[in-house]
């Protein structure tokens, strides 16, 4: 199977800049797994699909936890391009990660 093409929003890239070196070889190790199935778990994927959370919208993104590091990655499907649309990478706590996707989401138009 051919890995998805990997696109990062500028922000996600802040966002992994800003994680320890250690935590940014464990997410982008994890990106690229997901990029070989980022799929729906109800399509045999590795992505968790979003709906309503914490009062937000994200139907349609997908995430994907890294419970060691506490992370969250969220990213939306480009099934026409087969591209994975990488939006957050974020702590775990407090929604944030939730917060920023919906936020990203309306400024870039996903």
């Amino acid at each position: 199977m051919k890995a998805w093409e990997i696109e990062y929003l500028p922000e996600a890239l802040n966002d992994l800049e800003r994680l320890d070196h250690s935590v940014q070889i464990h997410v982008l190790k994890a990106v690229r797994k997901i990029a070989t199935n980022p799929l729906p778990q109800g399509e045999g994927g590795y992505g968790k699909p979003l709906g309503s959370k914490a009062e937000l919208n994200l139907t349609g993104l997908l995430k994907c936890k890294l419970r060691g590091d506490g992370v969250r990655i969220v990213y939306k499907l480009v099934r026409d391009r087969d591209a994975v649309k990488v939006i957050v990478i974020g702590a775990r706590a407090d929604e944030e990660a939730y917060r920023l996707a919906a936020a990203r989401r309306r400024r870039h138009g996903l």
